[in-house]
């Protein structure tokens, strides 16, 4: 279930590519500091909580459009068998001014936001997505659900069972056992070493032989 998101073993070990974000636009000019992203609210639920932030998880439907035409670039309710996108809010996953437009939106809110080159695709656009260079895009936003992040707090404190803000190799092996029990899939034995020392390989920056609450919280949330 979704619910588990946060504790689940992929999202710990992987990298996120839910959405690419190709062609980042340049950071720095004039250009990207005098332009915003213009958001127009459509739909505000009278409970309105909780508020995306950094780090968290969202699923969305979204349509882009171009703002030049109002043709219509992309349309996730057509990709995916219809399914809504999950992606983590403000590390890049999508396009920077899609992480600017997202920011404390509630379940059920509908946004219609603009969104300038400088934050979008630049100077270069992006032709496999039919983006021409210097477009302004146009995206309607339906949010869904504001979830935990995969490397939230939480997550964390439930792995770290000493409590001493730091996962030990026993920690995390012990986590690992727990996650292969819980999906039933048949491993091979030599999986669970190797998990183990690639989680160490791309987390434990400092070699210390454990991964701080810095190392494993790669978003960076307010609360390590």
């Amino acid at each position: 279930p979704w619910s588990d998101m946060g504790r689940g073993l992929s999202l710990l070990l992987l990298p996120l590519a839910l959405l690419a974000a190709p062609a980042r636009a340049e950071d720095g000019t004039a250009a990207a500091a005098a332009a915003e992203v213009q958001i127009e609210v459509l739909h505000l639920p009278e409970a309105c909580s909780p508020k995306s932030k950094k780090g968290d998880l969202l699923n969305a439907h979204y349509d882009g459009f171009l703002a030049s035409d109002g043709s219509k670039f992309y349309c996730s309710r057509t990709q995916n068998e219809g399914h809504p996108k999950w992606f983590v809010l403000g590390v890049g996953q999508v396009i920077k001014g899609l992480d600017i437009a997202m920011m404390n939106m509630c379940p059920g809110e509908k946004r219609k936001v603009t969104i300038p080159p400088s934050l979008a695709y630049g100077q270069q656009g992006y032709a496999q997505g039919k983006i021409p260079p210097n477009a302004t895009l146009i995206f309607e936003i339906e949010l869904y659900a504001v979830n935990k992040g995969p490397r939230s707090v939480e997550a964390f404190n439930q792995i770290d069972k000493d409590g001493d803000k730091k996962l030990s190799e026993l920690e995390i092996s012990q986590y690992l056992k727990e996650e292969f029990a819980r999906d039933g899939k048949k491993r091979h034995p030599s999986a669970h070493d190797e998990i183990l020392a690639d989680i160490f390989k791309k987390n434990d920056h400092d070699r210390d032989g454990f991964i701080s609450a810095k190392e494993y919280n790669v978003y960076q949330h307010d609360e390590l």
